[in-house]
């Protein structure tokens, strides 16, 4: 006799089983249920555990924050989506403590810092959203929530949630503890268990985003350019240096600039095969912009400044490169 099949494709339902979400093992040499742990699925309540230690030696008054970035470990059904979903990952959050009164207001000040802070990395502002959690989505204890969602090629999906927790974490802590966590406001002589808002976010799925998101195709003269048009901030290599020819004097002097640029930005020197192949390969990495060294700076002490979105080329003297690339990359 067949099970419960799925309505919509046919499948045929297993038995329910048991599932947990986090990884279990063992501490120590000994395999018994005394020396069970569970790798931890978020970083969070390693802050909660520490609040009381923090704000007796940091002396802060809400509204407050600590953060926090960290592996974390989840046992997924389904990883996929490349890096999206992983059972390791790496996380960051921030438990930003308000006094009760006031967590809805910080709410919407996160929300919007937040979903900001990813178009600040250069993320095409038309590809995020902020979508509002419905109330049968809410956790129990929160009064509010909001993602940070991307347009993927699969689909809109979560970067981050930024979520009102009330005082259900610090409460839970205290509970199981014996330890008091609450705060004494001094001025309106007030004792309160701090509400929590927290944003949490993963540092892969940003990674992703940004490489996604930055990843075009272009024709350029009939042939296919490759492009990562990553915003300065976030590209790996902000300024090629690249000496026209390997002859002498022009590696020499090519060095040199690359020397002369390195403690202001993050730079690269590159003399191997044609110029053009060189911009390319500057380009499939998102380098903003190549400094080219040629056989005319020997005599004009200028190199030119080959910029990677709009393809320009602008002859820039020696002596003015550094303030020039500073204008450009500001």
């Amino acid at each position: 006799m067949s099970g419960p099949r799925h309505e919509e494709d046919g499948g045929e339902f297993t038995e329910a089983r048991q599932f947990n979400l986090m990884f279990k093992t063992f501490a120590g040499p000994v395999e018994d249920s005394s020396t069970q742990v569970y790798l931890r699925p978020e970083t969070a309540q390693g802050i909660f555990v520490n609040f009381a230690n923090v704000l007796n030696s940091t002396r802060m008054r809400p509204p407050f924050g600590i953060a926090q970035i960290g592996k974390a470990f989840r046992n997924e059904i389904t990883p996929g989506n490349s890096i999206f979903r992983l059972r390791e990952f790496e996380q960051m959050e921030l438990e930003y403590f308000v006094p009760p009164a006031e967590e809805m207001k910080w709410l919407e000040y996160w929300k919007e810092q937040r979903l900001s802070w990813y178009r600040g990395l250069g993320i095409q502002p038309d590809q995020l959203r902020l979508r509002a959690h419905r109330k049968d989505e809410l956790a129990h204890y929160a009064r509010g929530a909001f993602d940070v969602e991307y347009q993927f090629p699969f689909g809109w999906s979560e970067l981050e949630g930024i979520a009102a927790r009330g005082d259900y974490d610090l409460t839970a802590h205290q509970q199981a503890s014996g330890k008091d966590l609450t705060y004494f406001d001094d001025l309106v002589r007030e004792r309160y268990v701090p509400h929590v808002v927290e944003p949490s976010a993963g540092v892969d799925r940003t990674m992703l985003t940004l490489m996604i998101d930055a990843y075009h195709e272009e024709e350029v003269r009939g042939e296919r350019r490759v492009v990562l048009k990553f915003h300065h901030a976030v590209a790996p290599v902000q300024v090629a240096v690249l000496p026209l020819s390997r002859k002498e004097p022009l590696t020499q002097l090519a060095e040199q600039v690359e020397h002369q640029l390195r403690p202001h930005f993050r730079t690269e020197y590159d003399d191997a095969q044609s110029i053009g192949k060189r911009y390319r390969r500057q380009d499939e990495i998102g380098t903003p912009f190549a400094v080219t060294v040629d056989f005319e700076t020997v005599n004009d002490k200028a190199v030119t400044i080959r910029s990677r979105d709009e393809m320009t080329q602008v002859r820039v003297p020696l002596a003015g490169l550094v303030p020039a690339l500073k204008e450009r990359l500001a």
